[in-house]
């Protein structure tokens, strides 16, 4: 893919694989998209049942990836994700067993049911793109991407993820119940004897090879340029969320770049190469809204994180 108008067309081509399995949830899908282009890891939050699984297993289809998914339990190792060196009886020496960190699209599902040390354990491959064992550094795959999930509902025996943890997603995406009539087609398929989301996932195509995917990225990362205008809108939007009186803990630099990545994957995918402020403005949520924590005196008012959010970039002056 050497241009962005590639970019756009092949990506095109992927959402509209991605239609076919996911009724509805615009706003999700092109969020997940705009994240993978970006390169960057997603945390999908939503109740049981409102497809965040299929997503992940959707996607990895669709960009010809290598897919593992591992349950996050209560007794969950670090050495369950990474792997670990065990003795070969044959060779009488040590041999790493790689885990399934070692993929290109790992889901890791339910990701707060396990303590927070095995959630560390995710955070130099998610940062560095390799893991250290045993003091030995092994490279994962130069397109590896978490799509984590956790149930918002349930608090019983989980583990909120730590600051650090949440900052290395790129997006949290909060996907909702479906609107009544696409969940009336996916009730009136099933009635009629069809597995629709089975029948469909074992029919999507690769439309985008491993390899494509990071070339894509490489060309949005160079094509994409950035205006010093909506370098100072990004960062006038994030370093407010420090200065907030409602605001216990602000958004970090991590977030400036995320905001900034998102924006020009986002306008990639719309075939422009050039970011515009409604680019930085729609993904604020999805970016700032799980690195940005509200001061006790504000939860007890019952303010909503989404509403300062809001408030916050509504008072920042438009680039023209």
């Amino acid at each position: 893919m050497q241009t962005i108008a590639d970019v756009a067309s092949r990506f095109a081509a992927a959402r509209s694989q991605l239609d076919r399995v996911i009724m509805g949830q615009e706003r999700v899908k092109g969020l997940a998209l705009t994240c993978i282009v970006a390169g960057g890891h997603m945390l999908l939050e939503g109740a049981p049942g409102t497809g965040k699984t299929l997503l992940a297993l959707t996607l990895s289809r669709l960009f010809g990836c290598r897919f593992r998914r591992i349950q996050f339990t209560p007794d969950l190792m670090p050495s369950d994700l990474l792997g670990a060196n065990v003795f070969n009886q044959k060779s009488q020496d040590f041999v790493f067993r790689a885990g399934p960190v070692f993929t290109d699209v790992l889901l890791a599902d339910e990701i707060n049911r396990t303590p927070p040390r095995t959630q560390a354990a995710l955070l130099e491959a998610m940062q560095e793109n390799a893991v250290t064992v045993d003091g030995v550094r092994y490279e994962v795959s130069p397109v590896f991407t978490v799509f984590a999930t956790q149930n918002p509902v349930e608090f019983e025996g989980t583990y909120p993820l730590p600051e650090a943890q949440r900052d290395r997603f790129l997006l949290k995406i909060n996907i909702d119940f479906p609107e009544r009539a696409d969940e009336a087609r996916i009730l009136d398929a099933y009635a009629s004897g069809r597995r629709l989301h089975d029948e469909i996932v074992a029919t999507v195509p690769a439309v985008i090879s491993a390899d494509e995917l990071l070339a894509a990225r490489r060309t949005v990362a160079g094509s994409v340029r950035v205006e010093p205008q909506i370098i100072a809108y990004i960062l006038e939007i994030v370093s407010r969320t420090r200065r907030d009186e409602n605001v216990q803990i602000g958004a970090g630099p991590r977030a400036s770049l995320a905001l900034l990545e998102a924006s020009r994957a986002m306008a990639a995918l719309s075939g422009r190469d050039f970011i515009t402020p409604d680019d930085v403005k729609s993904l604020v949520p999805a970016v700032l809204a799980h690195r940005v924590t509200l001061s006790p005196e504000a939860e007890m008012e019952g303010l909503a994180l989404e509403d300062l959010l809001r408030r916050i970039f509504d008072q920042v002056e438009v680039p023209r």
